[in-house]
Parts: C-alpha cells; sequence; structure tokens
C-alpha cells in the first residue's frame, strides 16, 4: 500500500515571505572592504500544517506490545510485533548418543531426542504507563516467515494476510511489567534487563504432521534429522522456526518496548563422564527480520491535525508537519549570491492537557523533502547535511537548559538543492519532519557513526508553534547571503 498519508487540511499550505528590510546589513562588517566580499541577511515567513501518517516503515529493533489510551486523544493504540530468531554459523547440539534424559519409571536414557523444556523470552528496556496493570498476550507460531524480500509497514497484520500457522503453536501468558520497577535498582548496577517469559510445554505437532513431546524436541530432532537445517539464520528460519507472532490480548494501561527476543530450548547431555544441563539460545537480532503491527484511531488523528493553531509529531503512526520553504521568494535578487546560512528554528508548545502518563517528547527529527518520505526509509538511507537533516530537542536536564524548540543550523544545501531541481513535483519546495531513532557506533577513536535511521514508533507526542501565510508568521527561516563584487 503506496498511499501512507491522508492529506489532514483540505488546501496546502502556501508559504509567504516577508523581507525584514531592518536586517539588511547584518554582517558587512564582518569582512574587509579589501576583500570585496558582501554579506547581507533577510528572514522570510514558512508556512506548515500537519499530515496523518496511516503508517510507516516497520524496520526496527524495537517491538512494541500492549494497549494504552492516549490521554491527549482518549483513544487507544494496540502494538503487537513478530519476531524472527537468528542461528549462528557453526551451531550444533551435542552427538546424539550423548543426550540423556529420563523415562516414564524415571530411570536414565541416552542417546533419545527429548529437550528438558522451552521458553520464549521477551527483555524490554523501557515501557510506558503503568507497570502494575495486568496484560495478556499470545504468541503465535508463524506458518512461514516474512521474508526480507519486500517491505512491511507498521498497518500490515501477519494474522490478516496469512502468515499465521493455522491450527500451530499457540500460548497464551498473562504477565505485568512491575518487574521493570522491583528490579530497576539491580538493573542499572548489573545490566540487569527484566523479560515476559511463555512456556512452551505440552505436546507439539508440525506442519507434517508429525507430533513430538514438546516445541524444544521439535527444534532439537530438526537438528538430528538435518544439520543443515542450522547452517544459517536462513536455513534455520525456513526449515525449523519461521517466527513468532505476539499480539496483545487484553488489557489497557502500559506498553513494553522489547529489545530482544529470545527462543530457549533446554535439554541434558554427557560431557567428560559428567551430566551438563544446557540451553540452545536463538537470539532476534537485527539479522533476522522484527517487525511491529501498530492499530491506531486515525479518526483522531485527523481531528488533531485539522487545529489551526499548532501543528503535531506524533508516534507511532501518527502526524508528521510539513513546511513549505519560500525558495524562489529566498533567492529572488539573489541568484548569483550564495546562501551561506540558512536557520530555522521550530519553537515547541507545551501540552493542552495533564496527565500522570504523557507520552513523551521526540528526542530527534528528522527534514527530508516530502517526495522522499518513503524511500528514505527504505533504502536505510543516513542524513547527510545536504538534502536530509537532523534535529534535537533543545534541552539539556544535565546543564539545565530549556530552549524547548527544535533547531536545523544550516539548511542551505536543501533550499539550493530545490532551486536547482526541475521543480516537476507539487511538493518541490516542502520538507517533512519525521520523528526518528538515530543509531551510533563509537569508534576506537571515541568518534560517533550514524549507522541506522528509522521510524521513531514508541509513544511521544508535541505540539509545534504553526506556520502561516503571514508577513508575522512565527516560523521564521533566517538567511545570509554573500557576494564576491
Amino acid at each position: 500500500m503506496k498511499s501512507k498519508f491522508f492529506v489532514a487540511l483540505s488546501l496546502a499550505a502556501i508559504t509567504l515571505a516577508s523581507c525584514d528590510t531592518t536586517t539588511d546589513t547584518i554582517g558587512s562588517s564582518l569582512t574587509n572592504d579589501r576583500d570585496g566580499m558582501q554579506i547581507s541577511a533577510q528572514t522570510f515567513s514558512v508556512a506548515s500544517r500537519s499530515l496523518v501518517a496511516d503508517s510507516v516503515l516497520s524496520r526496527n529493533i524495537t517491538g512494541y506490545l500492549g494497549k494504552v489510551r492516549d490521554p491527549e486523544t482518549g483513544a487507544y493504540i494496540t502494538g503487537d510485533f513478530m519476531a524472527q530468531f537468528n542461528n549462528l554459523e557453526g551451531f550444533s547440539f551435542p552427538e546424539k548418543a550423548n543426550l540423556v534424559t529420563t523415562d516414564a519409571n524415571g530411570n536414565e536414557v541416552k542417546g533419545v531426542v527429548k529437550a528438558d523444556s522451552c521458553e520464549l523470552r521477551l527483555f524490554y528496556t523501557n515501557l510506558y504507563g503503568d507497570s502494575t496493570q495486568l496484560m495478556k498476550l499470545t504468541a503465535y507460531e508463524m506458518g512461514k516467515p516474512m521474508n526480507e524480500n519486500r517491505i512491511y509497514y507498521s498497518n500490515f497484520d501477519p494474522a490478516d494476510n496469512g502468515y499465521i500457522r493455522e491450527g500451530g503453536l499457540h500460548k497464551d501468558k498473562v504477565y505485568s511489567l512491575i518487574d521493570y520497577n522491583v528490579n530497576q535498582s539491580r538493573r542499572d548496577s548489573t545490566g540487569y534487563t527484566p523479560y515476559i517469559t511463555i512456556k512452551l510445554k505440552g505436546p507439539y505437532t508440525d506442519k507434517d504432521g508429525k507430533t513430538y513431546d514438546s516445541y524444544g524436541t521439535y527444534i532439537m530432532q530438526k537438528y538430528y534429522d538435518n544439520p543443515a537445517n542450522f547452517k544459517n539464520a536462513f536455513a534455520f528460519r525456513n526449515n525449523v522456526v519461521p517466527g513468532f507472532f505476539f499480539k496483545h490480548k487484553n488489557g489497557v494501561g502500559n506498553m513494553a518496548y522489547i529489545t530482544q527476543s529470545q527462543l530457549d530450548v533446554y535439554f541434558s547431555h554427557v560431557a567428560d563422564d559428567s551430566l551438563y544441563h544446557s540451553a540452545a539460545v536463538f537470539w532476534g537480532t537485527e539479522e533476522v527480520l522484527q517487525t511491529s503491527t501498530i492499530t491506531n484511531d486515525k479518526q483522531s488523528m485527523e481531528k488533531l491535525a485539522n487545529d489551526e493553531s499548532c501543528t503535531y509529531l506524533k508516534t507511532p503512526a501518527g502526524i508528521f508537519t510539513e513546511l513549505t520553504l519560500p525558495v524562489e521568494k529566498i533567492m529572488s535578487g539573489h541568484e548569483n549570491d550564495t546562501i551561506t546560512s540558512a536557520k530555522l528554528v521550530l519553537q515547541r508548545l507545551n501540552n493542552k492537557t495533564t496527565s500522570d502518563y504523557m507520552f513523551g517528547v521526540p528526542s530527534e527529527i528528522l527534514m527530508i523533502p516530502t517526495d522522499s518520505l518513503y524511500s528514505f526509509f527504505e533504502h536505510n538511507n543516513i542524513y547527510n547535511n545536504k538534502n536530509s537533516f537532523v534535529a534535537s530537542w533543545a534541552y539539556n536536564a544535565a546543564q539545565g537548559s530549556f530552549n524547548n524548540s527544535y533547531t536545523f543550523s544550516n539548511i542551505a544545501g536543501m533550499i539550493s538543492s530545490m532551486y536547482n531541481s526541475d521543480r516537476t513535483s507539487a511538493n518541490w519546495n516542502k520538507v517533512v519532519l519525521v520523528p526518528v531513532e538515530i543509531k551510533t557506533t563509537t569508534t576506537s577513536a571515541g568518534t560517533k557513526t550514524v549507522v541506522k535511521v528509522t521510524n521513531n514508533m514508541a509513544l511521544t507526542s508535541t505540539r509545534l508553534v504553526k506556520g502561516t501565510e503571514a508577513d508575522n508568521s512565527p516560523i521564521k527561516l533566517s538567511v545570509i547571503y554573500s557576494r564576491f563584487e
């Protein structure tokens, strides 16, 4: 489905420029007259509007599970997610002859393929809402893997699209997230991460009609039938475990941010005349697919987007803000000048409502051309500070500073690119602001490198001042020009 957006306003916002004549000579004293460089500055009004997002690309390493009520709209938001599991190359179970189990009489038996137990663990490093609220989920066995040769958006439901195995394994689990708070100090000091455990007990029948005493025994038997089934992640998900879909069943009040999924198979074996109780662990990692399915109330989103007093940034799959840059007016009379700087400050407005569980404020927002909204994420692009930029919420708790805004220090490259474009698209001078999550790595020299930019699918919301057509628009673009005489 390519129609990911509904236009929130019936008429496109139009940007009018208002040149501030009192700033024409700003910067003229920055250079010596002998340099022959003339510097001038102007400010321009920028108009904005809200866009309702139907869905966003679901390619996050975090799965969202639960159901909450948005304190801003009163509408419900539900999160379900699908996880696959990675089998590392070189994996092996012990020699079959060394496996140990017990028979019905409690006697030790060797050489029999049988798991002691099997379970799923869902590790969460954050949550929204009341951690004491009881919730219920169902873990469904996938009938086939969601392969990476296609793109999945947050409105894609594996159950509705035939990916859940009919008559396959499914387990209910009642849980609360209170462990998150109980073990907070331990987690901070030891790295402990709380998790939800789903026991996979009882007989299991595979898709070929063969029955095993448990799902864990099925996994082990698939190895002894053909170790090539465990050669790598691709073979494992296509021949053994296609994955699980974790669907919210009952309860309202919290959303768990699942950062790691794990499938554990416990078994016993002998080695060097000693008995060992071991576990084969299969992790949900970035090497395999994980997707979130978000169910939101579009009517409530559209109602917010129609608010003429502001624009919104709201996730997951909520609302983005679109800006129309006054490119032609910026360049009028400056066709031979160089845009040295173009600074844009977007002021955040405080929440209208109050609640103990208000959504957080997006930490980072991405500015990209409106026409690149889907391709940017689908192609795994990284912002380049030429035609894509990132701004952070200007709040520093450690330093006690609170600017309550997002600042794009210099989008001159964007303006130049738009001015020199073919302008065949109706969106040629429009950009959209999208809340994102940014993953970085740190080199041995301490330099941070951005390696991934994804849609923020956590529960966040904020209002921004709304730009208008008037000369006194609260959104201003400050431009500095330079020219060699």
